[in-house]
């Protein structure tokens, strides 16, 4: 979960809560939102069978999620899923350091920016 390590800590989170949240995300569900089981539901069942995917999946999210809530949430599932493929199949490395200070618009680099553990 290296890049969504990565993610997490770009959206301001402390390297103990990207761990934490990590941890919870890889494991139960039981504390999440029934939509957010939903969401999570669809991403792993997308990523390891994505063949399966069914009309019944899409009205899941719907139910949650409204119409363009759950194009949303595969749009994004999708895009993260095909990123996935396409660095693995040029066996590339996650960067060093958070390529994302040095963005326009990105308010300014912390005194000191802990590295997240890629795993």
């Amino acid at each position: 979960m290296g890049h969504v390590e990565m993610c997490l800590a770009v959206a301001g989170l402390k390297e103990e809560s990207v761990n934490e949240l990590t941890r919870r995300l890889s494991g139960d569900w039981s504390d999440f939102s029934a939509a957010e089981r939903a969401a999570f539901a669809f991403a792993r069942k997308q990523a390891s069978e994505p063949a399966s995917i069914a009309d019944a999946d899409v009205r899941a999210l719907e139910e949650h999620y409204g119409r363009d809530g759950a194009w949303h949430v595969i749009w994004w599932a999708s895009r993260c899923h095909y990123m996935t493929k396409v660095a693995d199949a040029f066996q590339l490395p996650l960067e060093r350091d958070n390529p994302f200070w040095s963005m326009p618009g990105v308010p300014s680099k912390p005194r000191e920016q802990k590295k997240v553990l890629h795993k």
